[in-house]
């Protein structure tokens, strides 16, 4: 302690000196406007100084500084441009209080090799390191493109990029990276170390997103995998054998592969080092990692655009990590992680501990709860919960002549209907705990078993307890959303016993604010916003998809997130050797829980019941069949407008279908004649999964 006065003051000192010598580098910012003004790229500068990208990306944040000869060196340049391009004697006038819309990204070239270099810049044609190149396009850009979240200096190139057979990486901004890797280990120590490719974590106690790189075929062979994979036994698992020679160059650097292996979607990794994530995620474009379900016309853009879609996919939701399944749970732990740090107080160290509100460990479901192959299931013989979606079509014999005389049969879809039932949901955090004639409370999350066969509806609605739309015939188990309806409608309800979860919490509210935010801002993108009235909205809905087909995959993207995360919580187990009775992987994490996937659908089938019946009394008008989350409704007219109730003022029927673009609200799914739903109907067919003019499948959230 009594030298650190001496050790402050040779450093001040030694800093007062480098000032007279003039060896002081000039403020970061200003380090930049000396490049830029030059029409000098970081690449050139590293090319020239012997140096990295990254190095002079960190010299210009200020987060470090050049050492030794290159000290040296980069101050002369920095000098040397400071003479040819001095600073403005006057500051810059001061920027408008609004934001002007950024410029349109430029068209994408139909492959990298149609890129024009820059001219006169060998450095930067030639650096294998990154550069700023920006494609010139094929295709005009959005409109209205996507906004960028707010850029995090650690990662300045963004979450991912699409590399093709060349080498060149398509960033999601319209930046394009030279990667000189032609191998998968060097692709992934240039992803780690040159790329500046990644995102920020969602939640403090989260993790930051590893960098994707999606690879073209031309790419995937470049790097010496098989442009798709072949033979029985590759097809079969998806994934590359242990014997591959790439596989064995992983493993000869030391770099791991997850228990999936090398398939569509490689997680490549190294243990944490000092805290440090050392982790790669790679999507194979030629090996289907992008289902045409999910992500309809991808395929056939360009890298440079699906880049931007990938991105804006990334900066919405989250980076890919495999399916939208897979995503749409992942995006759940991103969002909730299950731990946090908290201090010891015996030791006062920080250790992990449980976080509040988030699902932090896995638990057994009850037996209701469990799929029939799960252990706790072995030997039960009590009954299961059966929550499914909507699969119903009216008898024939219902159908009045007046409503067989109508001319049109409209289906309306409801938007996201399992994201607008996860909204302020009450799930358990918990183990289930088993209770004997418990009263009902709709407060408390679980599976109650119960009679509701005594409860009388009217027969041209489906019933809201069973997935059928049959009237139940006995006791059965249900989630407390279904329950709780059978006591809203006025009727008496005593469970005979219940497995209930008293501790409970909103887990899905951050997944469902993020994914609505994702789905309203895409459509909006798309020309589709809420201030938009009802005509013209419908209008709108009919050409949205034409406007930026990326952007409507993207959408479509949302879409299957949500639907395929819910699935997630229930997934069952998968390949040929599994017998019931084994445990299999997905029940070791915490998101296994098939309760809450339960209580979302259904809420989702509860909403849906609720809005026919409030539609049947204020226009006496009944469905003719449900799909899940879609209606298809007798009509005057081939629009839903000429159905729907209204009020006295004009506006929809409180409690009843309305249109517009926000989860929970309906859009038209298809128009056919009424002849044409009647006769499907005659012949057992539902309506609905056909009202739109194709083969329709159910979707269930699996």
């Amino acid at each position: 302690m009594n030298h650190q006065p001496e050790e402050l003051f040779s450093a001040i000192d030694s800093l007062l000196a480098a000032v007279d010598e003039g060896t002081v580098l000039p403020a970061p910012p200003e380090r930049v406007r000396l490049r830029e003004a030059a029409g000098l790229t970081q690449a050139a500068v590293a090319q020239a100084l012997g140096a990295r990208v990254h190095s002079v990306q960190a010299w210009e944040a200020g987060r470090a500084e050049p050492k030794a000869e290159r000290l040296e060196a980069y101050r002369r340049l920095l000098d040397g441009l400071a003479q040819r391009y001095p600073a403005p004697a006057t500051p810059p006038a001061p920027q408008p209080t609004t934001r002007p819309e950024p410029p349109a990204p430029a068209p994408t070239p139909t492959n990298a090799a149609a890129v024009a270099r820059p001219e006169n810049n060998t450095a930067t044609s030639t650096a294998r390191t990154p550069s700023s190149r920006r494609p010139a396009a094929k295709k005009a850009a959005p409109k209205k493109p996507a906004p960028a979240a707010a850029a995090d200096p650690r990662f300045p190139h963004g979450p991912l990029a699409v590399l093709d057979g060349d080498g060149t990486a398509y960033c999601a901004d319209g930046l394009m990276l030279e990667c000189p890797a032609k191998t998968v280990p060097a692709l992934v120590e240039w992803t780690l170390k040159e790329s500046g490719l990644g995102a920020p974590r969602l939640h403090r106690h989260g993790k930051d997103a590893d960098p994707l790189i999606a690879l073209t075929a031309s790419a995937a062979v470049r790097l010496g995998l098989p442009e798709r994979l072949e033979g029985p036994e590759a097809r079969r698992s998806l994934r590359l054998p242990e014997d591959h020679p790439v596989v064995k160059q992983l493993t000869r650097a030391k770099w791991k592969l997850t228990q999936r292996g090398f398939g569509p979607w490689p997680r490549i990794y190294r243990p944490a080092q000092a805290g440090q994530r050392q982790c790669v995620q790679l999507a194979m474009l030629s090996w289907d990692a992008l289902d045409t379900r999910a992500w309809p016309g991808a395929d056939d853009l360009p890298p440079a655009e699906l880049a931007r879609v990938l991105g804006t996919y990334a900066t919405r939701v989250l980076t890919p990590r495999g399916s939208t399944a897979v995503s749409g749970l992942e995006l759940m732990t991103a969002l909730r992680p299950p731990t946090r740090p908290v201090k010891d107080t015996a030791t006062g160290a920080w250790v992990s501990g449980p976080n509040p509100g988030a699902l932090t460990a896995p638990v057994d479901p009850a037996p209701p709860e469990a799929t029939t192959e799960h252990p706790v299931a072995q030997g039960w013989t009590g009954g299961f919960l059966d929550e499914e979606a909507y699969q119903w079509v009216r008898d024939v014999p219902l159908l009045s002549d007046e409503e067989c005389l109508l001319p049109h049969a409209v289906g309306l879809d409801i938007n996201t209907a399992f994201l607008a039932a996860a909204a302020r949901l009450s799930v358990g955090l918990g183990e289930p705990v088993h209770a004997d004639r418990p009263a009902f409370d709709k407060k408390i999350p679980g599976s109650w078993y119960v009679d509701l066969s005594h409860i009388e509806l009217d027969p041209r609605l489906p019933s809201p307890f069973t997935p059928s739309g049959r009237r139940p015939d006995g006791p059965a188990w249900y989630a407390t959303p279904t329950v709780a309806y059978a006591a809203e409608l006025g009727y008496d309800v005593t469970p005979i016993e219940a497995y209930l979860r008293r501790e409970t919490g909103p887990y899905l509210d951050p997944w469902h604010d993020r994914l609505k935010t994702a789905y309203v801002d895409t459509l909006a993108d798309l020309g589709v916003t809420g201030d938009l009235d009802a005509e013209a909205f419908l209008a709108a809905m009919e050409h949205h998809k034409q406007t930026d087909p990326g952007l409507a995959a993207v959408l479509a993207a949302i879409k299957a997130t949500v639907k395929g995360g819910i699935g997630k919580l229930r997934e069952r187990p998968q390949g040929r050797h599994y017998r019931d009775g084994e445990r299999w992987p997905a029940l070791e994490r915490p998101t296994w829980r098939p309760d809450i996937r339960a209580a979302v659908i259904s809420k989702a089938r509860v909403n849906m019941h609720r809005k026919m019946r409030k539609t049947a009394e204020a226009t006496g008008l009944y469905p003719l069949a449900v799909l899940s989350d879609c209606v298809v409704y007798p009509s005057p007219g081939p629009s839903p407008l000429d159905f729907l109730p209204r009020d006295t003022d004009g506006k929809p029927y409180p409690g009843s279908f309305r249109l517009g673009p926000t989860p929970g609200l309906a859009k038209v799914e298809g128009v056919q004649t009424m002849a044409w739903a009647v006769d499907l109907m005659e012949q057992g067919y539902n309506p609905a999964r056909h009202i739109k003019g194709g083969d329709a499948v159910l979707d269930e959230g699996e």
